[in-house]
């Protein structure tokens, strides 16, 4: 198989889709690998080290789309891309197609195969090829909002774990899955007081057992939601639907609840934002305010350490991309009903329900 990896172009992504470890894998096993010029180097690596591992670098993007059968990616292709996707050529990587009709109409225009990261489900229907970026994104919704509740970041200037004497910031995580644990870890550990909620009694029951005294479940209802809002200092959106658009769990009207200075983090933002008034922004112009509150609402969190994150990412995307190199993606998804569940366009098909329902397609 040919397969090729641009450069990512999303602001300040510096993630790359196979690392030079990969490359040899492919092509010691006969496969063709195309990477484009300085697409590794974000994340620590040289043309030299894909070239030493067997690629062969190609100067351009539109280089690497017109020679390869299949393009290996990290975020999804944006505007100025989708002219380069061709009729029948597969592309592996995060689309969130929910959030964006768009990226949508244009890959059904494309008639290429869309096999999306975030919809391959493993053997217990988890979310193998999320997992790892929700648990950065997740620690790094702290490590943001921390920062954006000081004062000169236009924060009501408290620090997340206090000192004594002085009460801590009060954080209020909306869902328990993996985005919402490593949250929760992390404000627990920094000495916050944590609301954690849920709808999920067993997960709730779950949580209350593993993490630290400092983390509070509560069932996620508007009613409660509300309840907290008036002494929260940071919010951390963390609610995913696999494949669909997130709920609006925090509408417009209940920011008026919440103290000027105050800080929301929506990690769902890449589907839609389960915070009515979160609208994508980028690391290079990430917070914007609404009703006194500071709002970031980064869509590509991960992007900012591109190091960690493209090994964590790779770890768990390339056993899935080797097996598509060896059997080709009909006979790979025939076989593996997991992967398959990834594939959310097909030659022009919408082929994944929730992507069609999003938009009554």
């Amino acid at each position: 198989m040919i397969i090729g990896c641009p450069k990512e172009i999303k602001n300040n992504e510096n993630r790359v889709a196979l690392t030079p470890g990969g490359v040899m894998e492919l092509t010691r096993r006969g496969h063709t690998v195309y990477i484009q010029h300085t697409a590794g180097l974000g994340s620590g690596y040289s043309d030299e080290d894909y070239v030493e591992a067997g690629a062969e670098i190609l100067p351009t993007i539109e280089d690497v789309y017109a020679k390869s059968e299949t393009i290996v990616k990290v975020k999804e292709p944006i505007a100025s891309e989708y002219g380069l996707v061709r009729e029948g050529q597969l592309l592996f990587t995060y689309f969130h197609f929910a959030s964006s009709r768009p990226l949508t109409e244009a890959m059904i225009k494309s008639k290429s195969i869309c096999l999306a990261y975030e919809t391959v489900e493993g053997p217990n229907h988890s979310l193998p090829l999320l997992i790892p970026m929700s648990e950065v994104a997740g620690r790094m919704a702290v490590q943001q909002g921390a920062n954006y509740l000081e004062k000169p970041k236009g924060g009501i200037g408290i620090l997340l774990g206090g000192v004594p004497g002085v009460k801590p910031a009060k954080v209020v995580i909306l869902g328990g899955g993996v985005v919402g644990i490593q949250a929760a870890k992390m404000a627990a550990g920094l000495g916050a007081q944590v609301i954690l909620m849920d709808i999920n009694l067993d997960r709730l029951r779950y949580l209350a057992d593993v993490l630290p005294a400092n983390v509070r479940t509560v069932y996620s209802s508007e009613y409660n939601i509300r309840k907290e809002l008036s002494t929260v200092d940071l919010v951390v959106g963390a609610v995913l639907i696999p494949g669909a658009k997130a709920p609006h769990l925090i509408t417009r009207d209940m920011l008026s609840e919440m103290r000027d200075g105050s800080v929301v983090v929506d990690v769902a933002v890449d589907q839609g934002g389960c915070i009515e008034t979160c609208k994508p922004t980028t690391h290079a112009d990430p917070t914007y305010v609404v009703d006194g509150v500071l709002h970031y609402c980064v869509a590509n969190m991960p992007g900012a350490v591109p190091y960690t994150s493209t090994l964590a990412l790779t770890n768990a995307t390339f056993p899935y991309l080797l097996k598509i190199a060896e059997l080709g993606w009909e006979a790979a998804t025939d076989a593996n009903p997991g992967l398959a569940r990834g594939l959310n366009i097909v030659k022009g098909t919408i082929v994944y329900p929730p992507v069609a329902d999003a938009f009554d397609l």
